[in-house]
C-alpha cells in the first residue's frame, strides 16, 4: 500500500485484497464530504462524486470541463439501491440486473424527485449500473451512497483506462484516485433506456444488442441521435466531442483487404508530406505494414481485446505526437457495434469508405 501526491491529487496505490477495505474507506471519506474519487470499473476509470450532492456534482462538471447538459451515469453496489434512485423500475430492469450485474450495462429509468438535475443533466430520468470490480464495489459499499461517475478524463479527451491515464488529466484537479490496475473491458457500459415501450440501445457497450434481446425475448431499438440537435442528450456519449486523440484520427470502413490497400496509399502520400503517421490497425494488417508509428489493437477474431486496447493506443498517440492517425474499419457484429462508435466518435465522422 502507497500513497503519494501527485500535483496535490492523492494516489491509493499498491493496493491488495489485504489493503483494499481500508484504502476503499479513507476514499469512501473524501466522498461523504463532497469531494471527487477517480477509481476503477471493468470499462474505464470513473470519477465519483455523492450523486445527490449537488455541489460535488458540480466540482465533477468543473473538473472535467464538461457540458452541464450531459447527463452523469451513477454507481451502486446492490441491485436494490435502484429503488432509492429510480420512481418506477419496470420488470425488465430486474431481469437485466439479474443477468448482467455487476456488469457494463446501464440502466435509464425515471428518477425519483430528490435525484438533483445536476447529475441527470435536467432530465427526469436518471442512468444506473452496478460495476463490476472489485475496488469500485467497494468504495461503493464503504461510501454507502450512490456515486455519479462519469469517465475520469477531460471532456473530450480518450477515456482512461488506467490510472495513469487519470492523472494525465486530472492531476491537481480533483482529491483521489484509487489506482486498480488497467480496466478489462475498455469500453463503456451499454446505456438501455427502459421508460418506452421499446428497450432502447442510446449507446452501445460492453453488453451487446444480441446479449439483451436473448434476456428479454424482444429486440432491441439502436436509438439514433442528431449530433446538432439543441436538446439535452438523454445519454453520456451522444451530443459532444468523445474519444478524441489531438491528431485528426480519419476512420477507413470497408473489406480489410481494400482498406490494408487505402492504408498503405495514405500513408505514402502522407508521409511524402512531411507528416508522421500513426496507424491504428489489427494484427493481421500489422503484419503486412512498413513504419514506426504503427500501434496494433489485437487480432480480428477477438474484437473484444481489440476495444480493450483502443483508448490506451490512442493516448500513445498523443505522447508519440503523431501528425495524423489512420484506423481500421470492423464489423459490428456483438461488441464490434461499440468499438466502432468509439472509433466513429474519435474519428469526429472523418470516415473514408473503400468499397
Amino acid at each position: 500500500m502507497v500513497r503519494k501526491k501527485i500535483k496535490g491529487t492523492l494516489l491509493f496505490d499498491g493496493i491488495t485484497p489485504a489493503t483494499l477495505h481500508s484504502e476503499a474507506a479513507a476514499a469512501a471519506e473524501i466522498l461523504r464530504r463532497g469531494g471527487l474519487v477517480a477509481f476503477p470499473t471493468e470499462t474505464v476509470y470513473g470519477l465519483g462524486g455523492d450523486a445527490l450532492n449537488a455541489q460535488a456534482v458540480a466540482k465533477i462538471f468543473r473538473a472535467k470541463g464538461r457540458p452541464q447538459d450531459n447527463p452523469l451515469i451513477v454507481h451502486i453496489y446492490e441491485a436494490e439501491q435502484m429503488r432509492e434512485l429510480a420512481a418506477e423500475i419496470p420488470a425488465a430492469a430486474w431481469l437485466l440486473a439479474e443477468h448482467f450485474w455487476p456488469g457494463p450495462l446501464t440502466l435509464v429509468l425515471p428518477k425519483q424527485p430528490h435525484v438533483p438535475p445536476e447529475t441527470t443533466g435536467g432530465l427526469d430520468s436518471v442512468a444506473i449500473r452496478l460495476p463490476a470490480h472489485p475496488t469500485a464495489l467497494a468504495l461503493l459499499r464503504a461510501a454507502a451512497l450512490p456515486v455519479a461517475g462519469p469517465s475520469a478524463n477531460t471532456s473530450g479527451r480518450p477515456s482512461p483506462t488506467t490510472a495513469d491515464h487519470v492523472l494525465e488529466d486530472l492531476a491537481g484537479r480533483i482529491e483521489a484516485v484509487l489506482d486498480g490496475g488497467p480496466c478489462p473491458v475498455g469500453v463503456e457500459s451499454t446505456v438501455l433506456d427502459l421508460r418506452g415501450g421499446i428497450p432502447r440501445i442510446l449507446r452501445p457497450g460492453g453488453i451487446t444488442p444480441e446479449q439483451i434481446s436473448q434476456v428479454l425475448q424482444r429486440e432491441c431499438e439502436l436509438a439514433h441521435w442528431v449530433q446538432s440537435s439543441p436538446a439535452a442528450p438523454p445519454s453520456p456519449g451522444l451530443k459532444y466531442t468523445h474519444y478524441a486523440p489531438r491528431a485528426p484520427l480519419y476512420l477507413l470502413r470497408g473489406e480489410p483487404e481494400r482498406q490494408l490497400a487505402k492504408l498503405q496509399q495514405l500513408q505514402q502520400e502522407w508521409q511524402q508530406q512531411g507528416k508522421r503517421v500513426g496507424l491504428l490497425v489489427s494484427a493481421e494488417s500489422a503484419a503486412a505494414l512498413q513504419g514506426t508509428d504503427i500501434i496494433s489493437l489485437g487480432s480480428r477474431r477477438r474484437p473484444a481485446e481489440i476495444a480493450a486496447r483502443l483508448f490506451a493506443a490512442l493516448r500513445e498517440f498523443d505522447a508519440r505526437q503523431v501528425d495524423v492517425i489512420l484506423a481500421e474499419g470492423y464489423s459490428t457484429d456483438g461488441v464490434g457495434l461499440a468499438l466502432m462508435n468509439r472509433l466513429e466518435k474519435a474519428a469526429g465522422h472523418r470516415v473514408i469508405e473503400v468499397g
